[in-house]
């Protein structure tokens, strides 16, 4: 496909799938939301997201660089300082991540009582 074209991510063939993954991970949804209030230290991030391990934040800030969604910016002088922020593409993505985030805490109860009271679903429906 070449710039400009028609994505399509129900075409398991479409490139958008790819992307899709990424974004889809609860971590790049939090690392996402994190960023949009200011650029935050590798530190400072594993800190704010509760269970991240560094593994897998330098992994998904990776992932969120290769995409264009965060840039990694050193400081030239003085103490080694690194600082990970949104790029003008990522900061269009904040505000959506922010609303799953803002879901996801609306919702959790409902969902939570929705599992206790049906745990045999998935159960039932396995093919």
């Amino acid at each position: 496909m070449t710039p400009g074209s028609a994505f399509d991510p129900y075409n398991r063939r479409c490139p958008s799938r790819t992307l899709l993954d990424t974004l889809a991970s609860r971590w790049a949804v939090l690392i996402v939301a994190s960023l949009g209030d200011g650029p935050l230290r590798f530190s400072e991030l594993r800190e704010r997201i509760g269970g991240l391990s560094q593994k897998m934040l330098s992994q998904t800030l990776r992932d969120l660089r290769r995409d264009g969604l965060v840039r990694r910016d050193a400081a030239q002088a003085g103490p080694r300082r690194v600082e990970y922020a949104l790029t003008p593409l990522g900061a269009t993505l904040a505000p959506v991540m922010d609303d799953l985030v803002a879901w996801a805490r609306t919702n959790a109860a409902a969902v939570l009582t929705y599992q206790s009271d049906h745990p045999d679903v998935t159960d039932q429906e396995k093919p």
